[in-house]
């Protein structure tokens, strides 16, 4: 009983530590409190934005409960498969310099995968294009090998040595094998470890200068705790830690990256702005048509598929990398526009870029185990955030 009242005291003083970078937006505030409240998170960081502005940015509660650390803008993150876009967006920056085809076999910058095949037997032949939809139909992989990995060239036998799951774009099926091979394509195409790449092409330029794969010491100091909810208590437990962001594992380009909520905003700004950032462009007018183009035609996508959630499986499609909203839906989806595109993460980390209205949410969290796609932290953020800002100013869009 003292550990739960000591923990609730801790959460009523949340307020005295939360400091709201400017611009900050009261509405936005005050619903995401409600959560911290009801000791469903301890804190969090969330960023609303247009294309050349940030329109809120704010933190809300603790990153760190019991040493009464307050979330910080600086406040790092583990935002798992929010990773997927940047490996997406890497891939058609190579396509944009004529060094791969988003069309082509895997094959051909990878000659292992000549080799496999499908479940009938027959030459797979899975395509660039399949592995980033989530349609190839590749197998995971044994996890004890995976986490042994220390290069993307590592996983790639360990990939080819578990059977296919079905018939390359015969259904959608979420698959983090594809991502990692995608990200081996570019170090094969560029030259560069994927970490590097990465680096150089995206975080540098567009200045997301907290965002790695790997945390330094200073940066681990900024790190949110990640809680889950006790049953039995209903309290905030401190859970362990990713296990990622160790330089003796691979570039991860499924879920190796770790981001702060207004560095994350600068790469939705550029997708905002249709692959520009500040006067530079990263994707042509093509290749973000790609990105952000349903490929997966009538099949069922998303998370959203089972009674529990709706049915929703005919409401998303999936872009080079990203979900897209084909139509909206109530709950997470009723304030998006048909378009709306944009990932989560294990953590509970959301971003999706509304192009209609020209806005990207971005909710930082560190909540292991929950289903951010259709939470009700998310929905309620972005609801604030849309009826906040239903009319953003006029940007540039360079």
């Amino acid at each position: 009983m003292l550990k739960r009242t000591v923990v609730y005291a801790v959460l009523l003083l949340l307020p005295a530590f939360a400091r709201a970078a400017e611009p900050g937006n009261p509405a936005i505030r005050a619903t995401i409190q409600k959560f911290i409240d009801a000791q469903d998170i301890s804190g969090a960081v969330t960023v609303v934005a247009a294309k050349d502005k940030l329109l809120a940015v704010d933190t809300i509660g603790l990153a760190d409960i019991a040493k009464k650390k307050p979330m910080e803008p600086d406040s790092l993150f583990w935002i798992a498969s929010m990773t997927k876009p940047l490996t997406a967006v890497s891939i058609l920056m190579l396509q944009d310099e004529g060094k791969l085809n988003v069309s082509d076999p895997v094959e051909k910058y990878l000659p292992e995968f000549a080799a496999l095949k499908t479940p009938t037997g027959q030459p797979a032949h899975i395509t660039i294009e399949q592995i980033l939809t989530h349609t190839s139909g590749l197998g995971e992989g044994d996890g004890a090998a995976i986490k042994a990995a220390h290069t993307l060239r590592d996983l790639i036998p360990i990939y080819l040595a578990s059977p296919m799951l079905y018939e390359p774009g015969e259904r959608w099926r979420y698959t983090q094998s594809g991502i990692n091979v995608a990200a081996r394509i570019v170090e094969v195409t560029s030259g560069l470890s994927f970490d590097k790449f990465v680096g150089k092409h995206l975080l540098k330029p567009l200045g997301m200068r907290h965002t790695t794969f790997y945390p330094n010491k200073k940066q681990q100091s900024h790190l949110a705790t990640p809680y889950i909810k006790d049953k039995q208590t209903g309290e905030l437990t401190a859970a362990p830690y990713a296990g990622y962001g160790n330089k003796e594992q691979p570039p991860f380009g499924n879920a190796g990256l770790f981001s702060t909520g207004p560095d994350y905003a600068r790469f939705c700004q550029m997708l905002l702005s249709g692959g520009t950032f500040r006067g530079k462009r990263y994707l042509s007018a093509a290749a973000f048509q790609q990105l952000t183009t349903v490929h997966t035609g009538e099949l069922k996508t998303g998370f959203l598929q089972t009674d529990e959630y709706g049915n929703r499986g005919m409401n998303y499609g999936w872009g080079i990398g990203v979900a897209i909203l084909k139509a909206p839906h109530p709950g997470v989806a009723e304030m998006l526009s048909a378009g709306t595109f944009g990932h989560g993460g294990a953590w509970g980390t959301q971003a999706w870029i509304d192009p209609v209205r020209g806005l990207a949410y971005i909710l930082m969290v560190q909540r292991p185990g929950v289903n951010g796609d259709a939470s009700k932290l998310r929905q309620a953020f972005q609801q604030a955030a849309s009826d906040a800002f239903p009319q953003p100013p006029s940007t540039n869009t360079h």
